[in-house]
């Protein structure tokens, strides 16, 4: 798997911290809507985003991936045309070891001794293959629906790609 510059959090090694229970001060994912649309739309196609690489996606970056779908989808086909869903959920506790960068810090700080971390945000795990956004729509909006998916990765750290798939007898996207 090859790294990439400037991530600090997208590659993990170690297993994933979720116990919110004993975890004090952990900040509320900023994705609070998962599912957008129309529920009841008898859909065609089946179109999803999946992740291509092992890694963790970051709240802020699910939220703004959810955000210009919705915005796309909504502007070009109409918001009772499809049915978009969110499916993955950020449980992991991202941490971070705040340093003090001054001059005088060398003698306010323990460096890399008891180096827990504090909470900053949580994070999706996901792994290749794993479905990120989906989306249901009527054959005439199968483009737009893609298009719109396409944009959406854009803004997620991992590489991704869409996917379609055709629903028989036209089902609803419950």
């Amino acid at each position: 798997m090859p790294m990439r510059p400037a991530r600090c959090y997208t590659h993990f090694t170690s297993p994933p911290y979720t116990r919110k229970e004993y975890i004090p001060g952990v900040p509320q994912p900023k994705i609070v809507k998962f599912e957008m649309g129309n529920r009841d739309v008898e859909a065609d196609y089946l179109v999803q985003l999946i992740v291509t690489e092992a890694g963790q996606i970051r709240h802020n970056a699910l939220e703004a991936a959810r955000v210009i779908v919705h915005k796309t989808l909504s502007s070009s086909i109409g918001e009772n045309n499809y049915f978009f869903r969110v499916k993955v959920y950020p449980h992991h506790v991202l941490r971070e070891n705040k340093m003090m960068a001054f001059a005088g810090a060398d003698r306010l700080q323990d460096g890399m001794r008891q180096a827990f971390g504090k909470p900053i945000g949580t994070a999706a795990r996901v792994f290749p293959g794993h479905v990120i956004l989906e989306v249901y729509v009527k054959k005439e909006h199968l483009q737009r629906a893609k298009e719109a998916l396409r944009i959406g990765g854009s803004k997620l750290p991992l590489p991704t790609r869409v996917i379609y798939k055709p629903l028989k007898n036209g089902r609803a996207a419950s």
